[in-house]
């Protein structure tokens, strides 16, 4: 639902907890979320908030989740959402998320082909033949001479 990759909740050594580091059981997530556990099980039937699940199929969650079901809470009681409502509002947000990374990714790749087209630019500028003078055509009000010298004369 979230886009995150699930994988079992196994910490193994040098693992480093995060957001998304899922490390609590239902009944202490239920406890931090303000929140009944039978509640986080309906949300998670319903792919509201989807917690990682343990080899025994128990859920565990993340700070995040955790986060996501304080948003779930509120959104329903402070602002009259219904479920529905909640999980699009969670899907666009998902999205639009996604669509930032994206958007960073191609300015990045902009700015690299950027970099590379000025310094093949300056490249090309650098094979330049100093002791050639480009031309540039004439400006309006300023005339041409070519002068040829007159033929030589044989001598008699």
């Amino acid at each position: 639902m979230d886009g995150r990759r699930r994988q079992s909740s196994r910490l193994g050594s040098g693992y480093q907890l995060t957001d998304e580091t899922p490390v609590y059981v239902i009944s202490v997530a239920a406890q931090l979320s303000g929140l009944h556990p039978q509640t986080l099980r309906q949300y998670d039937r319903l792919g509201l908030v989807s917690p990682d699940r343990t080899a025994g199929r128990g859920r565990r969650y993340s700070a995040r989740d955790i986060e996501l079901l304080r948003t779930v809470q509120a959104l329903s009681q402070d602002e009259g959402i219904n479920l529905a409502g909640i999980k699009r509002i969670i899907e666009l947000e998902n999205q639009v998320a996604a669509l930032q990374q994206r958007v960073a990714e191609l300015s990045a790749a902009v700015d690299g082909a950027a970099a590379t087209l000025r310094a093949r630019e300056a490249q090309v500028h650098a094979s330049y033949r100093r002791d050639l003078v480009p031309y540039q055509p004439p400006q309006p009000g300023s005339a041409l001479v070519v002068w040829r010298p007159a033929p030589k004369r044989p001598l008699d």
